[in-house]
């Protein structure tokens, strides 16, 4: 049976000294790692950066409150365990107001189930029958209803409803996860980890060995986050 693909948009790379200070000077990404897409400043940097520290980290921007952030740099000169931290109070957050959403509603089947399925069977089971049925649910109805009527950062992710219904301190932790992994992760070896499917199961999975490989890398591995294009 056909599975479907986990959605890939953020991708964290371990580099080199020198390939970071190519890109850093040039952003040409393709060129130097033949990877299509632009880099992501979305990490944290440690307080209180002496000026030759911040040349060592890739696209610096200064923030109006809070700290600086960047697309990459070493480790010990990037702040995980706030962006950790910050990652899981604010899902903490959001899934309350899930819980709220959607109280009274049954529990739902995930989008993955009804990408399976039209996956398995095209023409007997369309997609738009397949999002036709997953719509129809009345707890995706009660969170489609809510981003209706909301607008900016106080929407709900449809295809976070997996994960909403693993419960908080499940949805806290893969955030708090994803934050410092994304999507996938290019090892210094040039090995790709990616979840094996769109399903939580393999998400965790991935994270969990995403995870452990970052907490092994020495605090001079450099790190660049990309957004993807074309995935």
């Amino acid at each position: 049976m056909a599975s479907p693909q986990a959605v890939v948009r953020t991708m964290i790379v371990c580099v080199s000294e020198e390939l970071a200070q190519a890109l850093s000077a040039t952003r040409q990404l393709e060129r130097h790692l033949n990877i299509s897409g632009t880099s992501c400043p979305r990490y944290w940097t440690c307080t209180a950066l002496r000026p030759w520290q911040r040349r060592q980290l890739i696209d610096l921007r200064k923030a109006k409150t809070g700290p600086c952030y960047c697309a990459g740099g070493p480790i010990r000169l990037l702040d995980l365990a706030g962006m950790r931290h910050g990652a899981y109070l604010g899902a903490s957050v959001r899934h309350q107001q899930w819980a709220h959403v959607v109280a009274g509603t049954k529990a739902a089947t995930p989008w993955p189930v009804f990408l399976q399925k039209h996956l398995s069977d095209p023409s007997g089971y369309p997609m738009d029958t397949a999002t036709a049925e997953f719509h129809r649910q009345p707890r995706v109805q009660a969170m489609r209803m809510h981003n209706a009527a909301t607008h900016g950062p106080g929407q709900l992710d449809l295809g976070d409803l997996e994960m909403f219904q693993a419960g908080t301190a499940a949805y806290a932790n893969y955030h708090a996860l994803w934050a410092l992994c994304t999507d996938a992760f290019l090892t210094e070896t040039g090995d790709r980890m990616q979840p094996a499917s769109a399903f939580f199961a393999d998400r965790i999975t991935y994270l969990q060995q995403a995870a452990h490989y970052l907490d092994s890398l020495d605090e001079d591995q450099r790190l660049f986050a990309i957004d993807l294009h074309h995935q």
